[in-house]
């Protein structure tokens, strides 16, 4: 039985009909402009001036009109969403809502820069739970450039210049650790619940839940204040554009066609786009060590997605294996 109400053939059927497409061709390049999208988001949230929790379920509720439509094409197109799926969607909501909630508050506690490098350890944990779940494989080009690319990401966080300043330190770390943790575990479920069903209305429950996660643990966690002026709310529809609707979107499409490890590597452009925008909008002026991390993370990302067409095929095959148990049955359903 299909995760969606529509019928599919097998457990790579939805992706072998979908890779035919420009986006099934080029999925690299295409979550490469989702992390740059993504990357507005620290940067246009500090702009709003608004609290975790207003900002989380703002730049939710707001993207929720515009991926409606979407949604609704889609429907047509491939179907419903099956109770799994909805359910493998709302558990991603939560942990997304979670991350969202827990950066925010470690940037003041710990600095932005500190709390840039922990949230960042996904490029670890990702591929780690693709692998203890699914037994996908790592190729040594990652191990290789794994240790150069969290070099990468601290010089661009700016800790090396004294980034990791914040009021509370030991706390924001702890934030900042749980952060990495739940955004970890929201890669591995959105790019998991890509395989075989309608990507964006499991998108769009992920968001949905996100903002109704984000309303109620924010209203009793520094609060949320649903009325925060229309320069706030400006801002934040801008995050919500940038972020949820095109930013985020872009990478559930994408990253269930890449292997895990690589889609990890292609978000590490996100502090990488954070430091041109502070540039660009902010007048930041980055110092020689956070583009030498810029340099380091693109140069890094580049040399491990090299050979990535035969990466895509042992991804596939080791999906496939898991997904598919002895008896003939996929335990996802697909």
């Amino acid at each position: 039985m299909s995760e969606a109400a529509g019928p599919t053939a097998g457990p790579t059927a939805g992706h072998t009909a979908r890779d035919r497409t420009w986006l099934g061709r080029h999925p690299g390049p295409v979550l490469a402009a989702g992390a740059l999208g993504v990357s507005g988001s620290a940067v246009l949230i500090d702009l709003s001036r608004t609290s975790p929790g207003t900002a989380s379920f703002y730049r939710c509720l707001l993207a929720l009109p515009l991926l409606a439509p979407l949604v609704a094409l889609e429907r047509r197109r491939s179907g419903v969403l099956s109770r799994r799926l909805h359910l493998f969607a709302m558990a991603a909501g939560v942990l997304f809502a979670g991350d969202m909630l827990l950066w925010t508050q470690a940037i003041a506690e710990v600095g932005a820069g500190l709390s840039t490098v922990l949230v960042n350890l996904q490029v670890v944990f990702v591929p780690l739970l693709a692998w203890l779940v699914d037994r996908e494989r790592v190729t040594s080009r990652f191990l290789v450039v794994l240790p150069l690319l969290l070099v990468g990401v601290a010089l661009t966080a700016g800790v090396v210049d004294g980034g990791a300043a914040g009021s509370r330190p030991v706390a924001g770390a702890v934030h900042a650790g749980l952060a990495a943790l739940c955004y970890s575990g929201y890669l591995f479920l959105l790019r998991r619940g890509g395989h075989g069903g309608p990507v964006i209305a499991a998108y769009g429950d992920v968001i949905a839940t996100a903002a109704v996660v984000s309303l109620v643990l924010g209203a009793v966690w520094h609060g949320v204040d649903l009325s925060p002026g229309w320069t706030a709310i400006g801002w934040l529809a801008l995050v919500s554009v940038c972020g949820q609707v095109i930013g985020w979107l872009l990478v559930a499409l994408a990253s269930p066609r890449l292997p895990s490890h690589i889609g990890a590597i292609l978000l590490l452009f996100t502090p990488v786009g954070a430091v041109a925008l502070g540039a660009l909008v902010l007048h930041e002026r980055p110092t020689a060590a956070q583009l030498l991390g810029c340099v380091l993370i693109l140069g890094c990302g580049y040399f491990a997605s090299r050979g990535r067409g035969e990466d895509v095929r042992k991804a596939r095959e080791d999906r496939a294996g898991a997904d598919v148990d002895p008896g003939g049955s996929s335990s996802f359903r697909r």
